[in-house]
């Protein structure tokens, strides 16, 4: 999973897994959902994200198993258990 927001443009990209993008559906305002060739979710992009997420705190849970990092404003932040 990777996280990236983009600050020029106002938009966290979340990306679930790497596959070939389908197509989107916006399912809320402002949220747009990817979804791949098999049906499956790929990824999601929040625009205007400033005004609905604190960048860059953002907190995952119940990612013990994730390794890597996870990138906001191109800087590497580790995650996992606290």
């Amino acid at each position: 999973m990777k996280a990236e927001y983009d600050k020029e443009t106002d938009t966290l990209t979340i990306t679930l897994r790497d596959a070939r993008v389908k197509e989107s559906d916006e399912i809320r305002p402002g949220v747009i959902a990817d979804f791949g060739y098999d049906g499956g979710v790929v990824g999601f992009e929040v625009l205007e994200a400033s005004k609905v997420v604190e960048i860059p705190a953002i907190t995952l849970e119940g990612l013990e198993s994730v390794t890597g990092p996870l990138v906001l404003h191109d800087k590497p932040v580790k995650y996992g258990k606290k």
